[in-house]
């Protein structure tokens, strides 16, 4: 039976002891996020390096100065070029996560150390598999979250309708609010077939590969999630909300530190909200991670090629021991059984013994006592010596005369 655990503080374990993980996806995100800034960073030189409005923002913030400079930014090229930035950091945004998550989930379940080539390893062993998990999480978002986002817009015109205030903001948010918990289900859910993905992979099939079959991984996760409904959900939506709030007041203190001249303290107050959110992320997954390995996917198909040393036993149809009641009405009369001998020189059953000696005597054959009598065994006799029990006496000796001595 699996061992019950407590995922919360388990899966914060997990993360905590696999922290290199968390460490090499933010560098890999920061390089990122900061390469594709470059272009940015090289047209606000061009436009702001040579002019005296930039004194207004290096000294404070303005925002007239903030969105005159992205009004000039917005040319047919800057827009090319913007937009071919952004869909190139997406798709290298997709490849690190086909390439880390995978890494990171195996070292979650196998507790293997999480060092970037067994991250990248893994990841290009799962890439295919991970693509084919995020199409279908696109088609099922697509089916399930596309007419609630149609239903929530209905909502909000009716709402904007009829009400007016703080009820409006209200009952706006709720229906913003459903959708959002709709789409946290729907993560958590194909967070679930990731994991099981993974852990699956580590299993081998007939064949000796491992295990790629992504469907195999739907149902399991679906009766997981239902099982464990709440706890999971709480969780994953407590640590998804500290993460949120944490973002947002790193970001609040951030922009009240652009008027100051040393834009540091602002980029590290920001970097330190990222990185919270990305750690709870993590959190997250190994929270997911204890709750897979407490009720792991297994194959019906899993099997190894036979050892050496394999030997089979069949009971034949014609015996002269008669079959036991139990097994008196089968209809099959062979009963084949397959043992594993570590010595394939010592056969797992003994030769049959010699037909000229009788059945019963074979089965009824005397155990010998592992103990033996310390003293000697007494003499078994068919009847009493005659010479012991039954004897003459001998005739005495003849004593001389006295006459004899007197002469003597």
């Amino acid at each position: 039976m699996p061992q019950t655990r407590n995922i919360f503080f388990h899966g914060l374990s997990i993360t905590l002891r696999r922290f290199p993980a968390f460490l090499w996806t933010y560098l890999f995100n920061l390089g990122l996020a900061l390469a594709f800034c470059l272009p940015l960073y090289g047209q606000l030189s061009r436009l702001m390096n040579h002019s005296l409005a930039s004194q207004r923002l290096s000294s404070g913030f303005d925002i007239s100065i903030v969105l005159e400079a992205m009004m000039r930014l917005r040319g047919e090229q800057a827009g090319e070029m913007s937009a071919m930035a952004s869909h190139g950091s997406v798709i290298v945004f997709l490849v690190l996560y086909f390439l880390l998550v995978p890494g990171t989930l195996f070292s979650y379940i196998t507790n293997q150390p999480a060092k970037l080539g067994t991250l990248i390893y893994q990841g290009l062993l799962h890439f295919w598999r991970f693509v084919r998990i995020t199409l279908l999480a696109l088609v099922a978002g697509g089916v399930i979250l596309g007419p609630l986002t149609v239903a929530e817009q209905h909502w909000r015109s009716f709402v904007d309708d009829r009400f007016v205030g703080r009820t409006s903001l209200l009952l706006t948010l709720a229906g913003m609010l459903l959708v959002l918990l709709v789409a946290s289900l729907l993560r958590l859910y194909f967070d679930l077939v990731e994991v099981y993905t993974v852990q699956l992979g580590t299993h081998l099939r007939i064949s000796g590969r491992p295990d790629r079959r992504v469907r195999r991984t739907l149902a399991p996760a679906l009766h997981l999630l239902r099982v464990n409904l709440f706890r999971l959900w709480i969780i994953f939506l407590v640590l998804a909300v500290t993460g949120t709030v944490i973002v947002f007041f790193t970001s609040r203190a951030a922009m009240h530190m652009l008027a100051r001249p040393h834009a540091w303290p602002m980029f590290l107050v920001a970097q330190i909200g990222l990185m919270a959110m990305l750690f709870l992320r993590f959190w997250q997954r190994g929270v997911e991670t204890s709750l897979v390995l407490q009720h792991p996917v297994t194959t019906s198909d899993d099997s190894f090629p036979e050892p050496q040393g394999t030997y089979r036993r069949v009971t034949p149809i014609t015996s002269n021991v008669p079959p036991p009641p139990a097994a008196a009405n089968h209809d099959r009369p062979h009963h084949i059984e397959i043992m594993s001998n570590p010595d394939p020189l010592i056969p797992v059953y003994p030769p049959p013994l010699s037909q000229d000696q009788p059945l019963m005597a074979r089965s009824s054959a005397p155990t010998p006592d592992p103990i033996p009598n310390p003293e000697p065994p007494s003499p078994s006799l068919a009847e009493p010596d005659p010479g012991v029990f039954h004897h003459d006496p001998a005739p005495p000796a003849e004593r001389p005369n006295d006459d004899a001595q007197d002469n003597l």
